[in-house]
């Protein structure tokens, strides 16, 4: 890293601050390993890391806020605690609420707990017989929910623990989410492959339930659940300030999955004519590190938690699943955002990979694999 970036580091600096010192020069890793085995999934967060290689952790948060991210995307409501949005990850996360609260309390946003009844922690069977534990996916778990916060601070939560990373306890605990009453999106920021997935999709076909999947965060390529045509795919944008009108300003992040599904066949709100079956995505939120959120999450080593910032299309699913939550009203799959398209935000630059130059991983005037329609421009679309 640049000595500019080192000392913004140091002092905390907001995540558009970081992206203008120096472009794609942060170094992070990811939280989940690749190296997972077919029937499974691997999360999508990305932490930035310090000087040392190790995980920054600030005394005060770095990265966007909850007040950036509404800024950016044009959120003004708050949403409602009759309106649930469940966040599902693999493995039990003891101080979910503890950190959430951190997070909370520093942004000025309402307190959400048990005790008064806006935060709920289930296992996949909807009890409280929780797994065991996985640092990774716990802090993957600390970023959806600061992020569903964010952007409907209202709105109840619910976090329903999968016993493992297999396919088939992630969509068990989608199933329960689902069957919870209040319930309108459903945030999931994992991905594995799409070879044997079919018998996991029906779990991911809610009709009046915004079911919300992050599109991958290693380039052009396809993950499923982002490829069931029954979910909201998200893919990742790079966000900064600008002097424009709308005050910011987006280009596709190169980590961001999309492409051609390969099994599943096309929705019929999908109009794109250069992949014959399901495209991913549909649209797109903050995901590149450099621009990355603030969040508070468990450290990489020991019990305590401390302010980092994340990135990866674990980001954006979470913010697109509270944008829904905001809107509260029906869901009919993900079709929303394709009757309005005045309402997004096209994003037209930036590429993902290499497909030949074909807009499946290279943005462009509207729809594109990398950012699908584009990003929130307000509710309405969603």
């Amino acid at each position: 890293m640049t000595a500019a970036v080192l000392q913004l580091l140091s002092v905390g600096a907001s995540a558009q601050d970081l992206g203008s010192a120096a472009r794609k020069l942060v170094h992070t890793r990811e939280a989940c390993s690749r190296d997972v085995a077919e029937g499974h999934a691997r999360c999508h967060a990305h932490i930035v890391l310090d000087r040392n290689g190790e995980d920054l952790v600030t005394a005060a948060p770095s990265g966007l806020s909850p007040a950036s991210l509404r800024s950016a995307y044009k959120i003004t409501g708050n949403g409602s605690a009759a309106t649930v949005i469940a966040v599902v990850d693999a493995y039990h996360y003891a101080n979910a609420e503890a950190d959430l609260a951190v997070y909370r309390s520093q942004f000025g946003l309402p307190a959400c707990t048990k005790a008064n009844g806006c935060f709920k922690q289930i296992d996949q069977n909807g009890g409280t017989n929780y797994p065991g534990t996985n640092k990774g996916w716990n802090q993957e778990a600390a970023l959806d929910l600061d992020m569903v916060s964010a952007m409907c601070p209202s709105c109840s939560i619910v976090f329903v623990e999968a016993t493992s990373t297999s396919s088939a306890n992630l969509a068990k605990a989608v199933n329960t989410a689902a069957a919870l009453p209040g319930v309108r999106a459903i945030s999931n920021s994992y991905g594995g492959s799409e070879s044997g997935s079919t018998s996991y999709e029906s779990a991911y076909d809610h009709l009046n339930i915004a079911v919300v999947v992050s599109s991958g965060d290693s380039g052009y390529g396809v993950q499923f659940p982002a490829s069931s045509p029954h979910v909201i795919a998200v893919g990742g944008t790079s966000l900064k300030t600008s002097t424009n009108s709308r005050g910011w300003v987006e280009t596709a992040w190169s980590g961001a999955g999309s492409g051609c599904s390969t099994v599943y066949a096309k929705p019929s709100w999908q109009l794109d004519t250069g992949c014959a079956k399901r495209t991913v995505a549909d649209v797109s939120a903050v995901a590149d590190p450099n621009t990355g959120v603030a969040v508070y999450a468990p450290k990489k080593f020991g019990t305590k938690s401390g302010w980092q910032v994340y990135g990866g299309t674990s980001v954006a699913a979470p913010v697109i699943a509270g944008i829904y939550g905001v809107n509260g009203g029906p869901v009919t799959y993900g079709s929303d955002p394709y009757s309005h398209t005045n309402s997004i935000f096209d994003v037209t630059s930036g590429s993902n990979g290499s497909c030949g130059g074909s807009y499946l991983c290279t943005s462009g005037t509207g729809y594109d694999g990398p950012t699908g329609l584009g990003t929130p421009n307000g509710t309405a679309a969603f």
